[in-house]
C-alpha cells in the first residue's frame, strides 16, 4: 500500500511539473515572437520572404546600416580626439619651454614683466604669455587668409600674373606643370603629394560628418548621410608661394542634385632662420672624371672649357680622364700634355682600359683610383659645357655624408634650326641662352653629378655591369634616394648639354626604335620649331604668293 501511495504521488507531481514547463514555454514564446505589423520598422522596407512575417535578415540588414553610419562617426571623433591631444601637446611644449626660458634668464623681474610673463615659475603669468604667443600666430595666419586670393578676385596686369589651379580627384592630380613624369595627368607619386592630399580629405570629411556647434542638433537630426571618400567628386588647389594653399573640395549630396562644396586654406606661416653659415670653399678642389672612347673632336672642345674655367678661373680642379680601347688614344695624350706645357697644369690623370666602353665602368674606376683623400667628385661628359659659378654651385650644395648634388642641366637644341643654318650659327659660348627656343631642362637626365669619394664608395658606386651609355646614372640615384642621405636636385644655369646628332640603330627593335626617335626629336628643336618644319612646304607655297601678289599690284603695298 505504501509503494502504490509513493507512485500515485510521484506521478501527479511530474504531471504537474510538465504542465508548468510546457505552460512556461507557452509564455515564452508569446512574449518573444516579433511584432506583426505591415509597416516596416523605423520607416524602412525591409524584404520579406515568400509574404510572411519580416526575417531575420531584415534586422541584420537595418543593423548592418546602423552599425556603419556609427562607424564612420567613431572614426571622426577619433581623428578629432588625436588632434585636440596633438594641440594640448603642443601647447604643454610651449609652456615647457616658457618656463626653461624663465630659469635660464637673469634679466630679473622687471626683465619678466616687461615681456608679459611672471618671472616666478607657476605663475598666471606664464599661460598669460603662452596665450599671447598662440593669440600672435593666429592673427599671422588670418592675415594670411585675408590677403590670399580666397573669397574674392585682385587685380592683375595680364594673363601670366595668373596663379592657375590643378584640379584632382581619388587617384589622379590633373596638372598644367608636368616636370619630369611629363604627363599632365598622374597619380601622386611623391610621399608628400599623397599625405597633403589625404590631410585635405580627412579634414573635409570630419567638417562634414561633424556638424558645427553653431548650428546646433537641428543640422545632426537633418543630415542623416555619413560622408565618405566615395562621395567625393572633384578638388582643386593652387598656391600662392608667399601666402598658403586654396583647396576646393566638392561631394555629393543627398539627392541627386545637391552638392556639399568645402573650402579649405592652408595658410604658409613666417620664414623662421634654420642656419647661418659661413662656408670657406679656398681649399675643396673638384675632381672631374670624364669617360672616354673616341671622339677626340668634342674632347678637344671640352678641354678649351676646361682651360678657361677650371684652370685659369677656378684653379682648384683635377681631371681624371678614363678612356677605353687604343685607337685615338695618342691624340687624347696629346691633347693633355700640350695644354699642361701651355697653362702649365699638371693636375690631371689619364687611365686606359682596353675594354669595351662602359660609362659606369669608367667612373667607377676613375673616382677609386684618386688615393688623396676624401675629394669631391664631379661626374662628367665630354659634351658638358659649365661655368665657374656652376663649380661654386658644386661644393655649395654637397657635404660629406649629408648630401649630394644632382644638377638639372640645359640642353641645347639643334643650332643649324635654331639660327637658320650652318652659317649662321654663333660660337658655343654664345649660344649659351636658357630660353624655350634654345633648348630644355634635362629633367630626366642624372648622369651629372657632384658627391663626396666617401659617399660614393659608401654607397656601392655605379653598377659596372651595365654596357655602353644609359642606365648606370639612374642606378646610382636611387641609391641615394634610398638613403639617408639629403639629394639636393635643382636647375643648374651654368651647366650645359651641348647638341649633337643622335644615331638610331637599325637593328634595334620596333619599340625600341621608336623610343629612340622620339627622344632624337625632343632633342632636335622645339614643339613650335617643330611645327614650322612640318609645315615649311606649306609656309613656302604661302610666301611665294605674297610674293606674286606683290608684283602683280605693286602700288598695294
Amino acid at each position: 500500500m505504501l509503494r502504490r501511495g509513493l507512485l500515485t504521488w510521484v506521478s501527479r507531481v511530474g504531471g504537474v511539473l510538465v504542465f508548468l514547463c510546457c505552460s512556461l514555454s507557452l509564455l515564452y514564446v508569446m512574449t518573444c515572437s516579433p511584432p506583426q505589423s505591415d509597416e516596416p520598422p523605423l520607416g524602412h522596407a525591409l524584404p520579406r520572404r515568400g509574404g510572411g512575417s519580416p526575417g531575420v535578415q531584415s534586422y541584420q540588414v537595418l543593423l548592418q546600416e546602423r552599425e556603419e553610419q556609427h562607424r564612420h562617426y567613431i572614426s571622426s571623433l577619433k581623428k578629432e580626439i588625436a588632434q585636440l591631444k596633438e594641440a594640448l601637446q603642443e601647447r604643454s611644449q610651449q609652456l615647457k619651454g616658457v618656463q626653461e626660458s624663465l630659469k635660464r634668464g637673469s634679466g630679473g623681474p622687471a626683465e619678466g614683466q616687461e615681456a608679459g610673463i611672471a618671472p616666478q615659475g607657476g605663475g598666471p603669468g606664464e599661460t598669460h604669455g603662452a596665450r599671447s604667443q598662440q593669440a600672435d600666430i593666429q592673427e599671422f595666419l588670418r592675415s594670411q587668409l585675408s590677403k590670399a586670393e580666397v573669397t574674392a578676385g585682385i587685380r592683375l596686369p595680364s594673363e601670366y600674373a595668373v596663379v592657375p589651379f590643378e584640379s584632382f580627384t581619388l587617384q589622379r592630380v590633373y596638372q598644367l606643370e608636368m616636370g619630369l613624369t611629363r604627363h599632365p595627368e598622374e597619380k601622386p607619386v611623391r610621399k608628400d603629394k599623397r599625405e597633403e592630399l589625404g590631410e585635405v580629405l580627412e579634414t573635409a570629411l570630419l567638417s562634414l560628418n561633424t556638424p558645427s556647434t553653431q548650428r546646433g542638433a537641428a543640422e545632426k537630426t537633418q543630415t542623416s548621410k555619413v560622408y565618405a571618400p566615395s562621395d567625393f567628386i572633384e578638388g582643386i588647389r593652387r598656391t600662392e608661394r608667399d601666402k598658403g594653399t586654396l583647396y576646393e573640395l566638392t561631394f555629393r549630396g543627398e539627392s541627386t542634385h545637391e552638392f556639399r562644396r568645402l573650402v579649405l586654406f592652408r595658410p604658409f606661416g613666417p620664414l623662421m632662420k634654420v642656419k647661418n653659415d659661413r662656408v670657406d670653399t679656398a681649399n675643396v678642389p673638384i675632381n672631374i672624371i670624364v669617360p672616354l672612347s673616341r671622339r677626340t673632336d668634342k674632347f678637344k672642345q671640352f678641354m678649351q672649357n676646361f682651360r678657361e674655367v677650371c684652370v685659369r678661373q677656378d684653379g682648384r680642379v683635377h681631371l681624371t680622364v678614363v678612356y677605353f680601347g687604343n685607337e685615338q688614344m695618342s691624340e687624347v695624350r696629346s691633347t693633355l700634355e700640350n695644354m699642361s706645357r701651355e697653362v702649365h697644369f699638371k693636375n690631371y690623370t689619364l687611365l686606359q682600359l682596353d675594354e669595351e666602353f662602359s660609362r659606369g665602368r669608367g667612373l667607377d674606376v676613375g673616382a677609386r683610383a684618386w688615393k688623396g683623400g676624401n675629394v669631391l667628385l664631379f661626374f662628367c661628359d665630354v659634351d658638358i659645357y659649365f661655368t665657374a659659378d656652376f663649380l661654386n654651385s658644386c661644393r655649395l650644395n654637397t657635404q660629406p655624408g649629408k648630401k649630394v648634388f644632382y644638377p638639372v642641366l640645359f640642353s641645347q637644341y639643334n643650332p643649324t634650326l635654331i639660327y637658320g643654318g650652318a652659317e649662321h650659327i654663333p660660337t658655343v659660348e654664345q649660344q649659351l641662352v636658357i630660353k624655350k627656343d634654345t633648348g630644355f631642362w634635362r629633367d630626366f637626365g642624372f648622369g651629372m653629378t657632384c658627391q663626396y669619394r666617401s659617399d660614393f664608395i659608401n654607397i656601392g658606386g655605379f653598377d659596372i655591369d651595365i654596357k655602353g651609355w644609359g642606365g648606370e646614372d639612374v642606378h646610382l640615384y636611387r641609391k641615394y634616394l634610398h638613403s639617408n642621405l639629403l639629394v639636393v636636385r635643382a636647375p643648374s644655369r651654368g651647366l650645359f648639354h651641348l647638341w649633337h646628332e643622335k644615331h638610331c640603330a637599325d637593328e634595334l627593335p620596333p619599340d625600341q626604335y621608336r623610343m629612340c626617335m622620339q627622344s632624337k626629336a625632343m632633342n632636335e628643336a622645339s614643339h613650335g620649331q617643330l611645327g614650322m618644319l612640318f609645315f615649311r612646304h606649306e609656309i613656302e607655297a604661302h610666301l611665294r604668293k605674297q610674293k606674286q601678289q606683290h608684283n602683280t599690284n605693286p602700288k598695294k603695298t
